[in-house]
């Protein structure tokens, strides 16, 4: 309302301006170009003057609306284009669901440039293409997709190390999380990737030393992370195993496989399946002395099956103190069928041969193990009790192969 008054007061105050004006002589104006002189008075000029700068004000009007309309249609086409490639992207998305891997790479790199998110059409598109076993068009989409969206270098290397191990290229994945890895070094997934790599490629070193960072991140869940490190230093102790019998010069070297057993985490060394497969290494590498001291530490503080019976095969420096030993484990177990087969040996070892027989008829009455009916078998023969000894080995052999129950001829 303020702004009508103002013009209504402006157009009145012009108005009274020109209504006056020509009673007074303004004088003339004269305008000369070239051979043209143009004269008028004043108030005529005026009105001249001000036609030609509103006729020029009316042209720049029409251009500028011009521009305006041209510019709209660009925007209308522009638009068009973007919707266009928001429905191929969908229909390419569809595709790679379905896998119909040739349309969905064909659509999803076709609307790359006109999509709102080029990196999501490029990763899809070599993903389609991995699928199809190109792996050359995987990397330049890749590349593609790295030039489409500044600071997406993770997101495409995280993809290609992806699809580079699901392709079995592994030392080029291992390259690949290796630089991820030194970008960012403590992204969970890289770690996880990283740790499948070194899995694959068993380089059981570096995934030892990949380890510790994965149980203090709990990116694993503990079962598998147990195992998973278990299955690393086994793995790693029959390397070391393998190194002392080549370095062996007129005599084993254990000093490989104990170096390792120093670096090993603490935790490990306790752990029942470790110290098996170190004393088992010890004993075949011909120090069985020391894998005896090992095993009966850790069965004074930590019980295991799987760790007697290593033990009654293991001989001792003190065959002696190691049957006393024994024996008093036997006193808080004396229902253990392997602790009393471990008994057995090692009282052969002392020489105490009927009381060895007497612990392997123990062991086999409170289970019948193979290992116990062979050991008695054996030593009833060498004892000059030959039927004693076929006719276990034949109960045993008949148990075994699970022969039906057929007539038989009396003797």
């Amino acid at each position: 309302m303020i702004k009508l008054l103002i013009i209504i007061l402006v157009a009145l105050l012009i108005g009274a301006g020109l209504s006056l004006g020509p009673q007074y002589d303004m004088g003339y104006i004269r305008i000369n170009l070239g051979h043209w002189l143009i004269e008028t008075n004043f108030w005529v000029g005026l009105g001249l003057i001000i036609l030609l700068v509103a006729a020029v004000l009316f042209v720049f009007g029409l251009i500028r609306r011009a521009g305006r309309g041209a510019g709209a249609i660009t925007g209308w086409v522009a638009k068009g284009s973007e919707r266009r490639a928001r429905r191929r992207t969908t229909q390419g998305l569809l595709a790679l669901a379905e896998g119909n891997w040739p349309r969905a790479r064909k659509l999803l790199e076709a609307s790359a440039d006109q999509a709102d998110t080029p990196l999501i059409n490029y990763l899809a598109a070599a993903q389609a293409a991995f699928e199809s076993g190109d792996h050359e068009a995987v990397d330049e989409l890749l590349r593609k997709a790295f030039e489409s969206t500044p600071g997406s270098d993770l997101a495409v290397g995280i993809t290609q190390a992806q699809l580079q191990l699901a392709g079995n290229r592994l030392e080029q994945a291992l390259a690949t999380l290796i630089r991820l890895r030194k970008q960012a070094p403590q992204h969970p997934f890289v770690l996880k990737l990283l740790k499948n790599a070194y899995v694959r490629l068993e380089d059981w070193r570096e995934l030892s030393k990949l380890l510790p960072e994965l149980r203090k991140r709990d990116l694993l869940e503990a079962t598998e992370l147990d195992e998973l490190e278990r299955r690393t230093w086994q793995n790693l102790l029959q390397r070391a195993a393998e190194e002392c019998r080549r370095q062996s010069v007129g005599g084993q070297s254990l000093e490989p496989l104990n170096r390792l057993w120093d670096e090993m985490p603490g935790f490990l060394r306790k752990d029942e399946q470790i110290v098996y497969e170190y004393a088992r290494l010890l004993a075949d590498l011909g120090d069985e002395a020391q894998a005896e001291a090992l095993v009966r530490k850790i069965l004074r503080n930590h019980w295991s099956d799987e760790l007697i019976n290593l033990y009654g095969r293991l001989e001792g420096r003190k065959t002696d103190e190691q049957l006393l030993a024994a024996e008093r484990w036997l006193q808080d177990r004396p229902n253990n069928a392997e602790l009393l087969l471990a008994l057995g040996r090692i009282s052969l070892r002392n020489e105490l041969w009927g009381k060895a027989r007497e612990y392997f008829e123990t062991s086999l009455r409170l289970r019948r193990s193979r290992e116990a009916m062979a050991e008695l078998s054996r030593l009833n023969a060498h004892m000059g009790e030959d039927n004693a000894s076929i006719k276990l080995l034949m109960q045993g052999l008949v148990k075994d192969s699970r022969l039906p129950d057929l007539p038989m001829p009396k003797a």
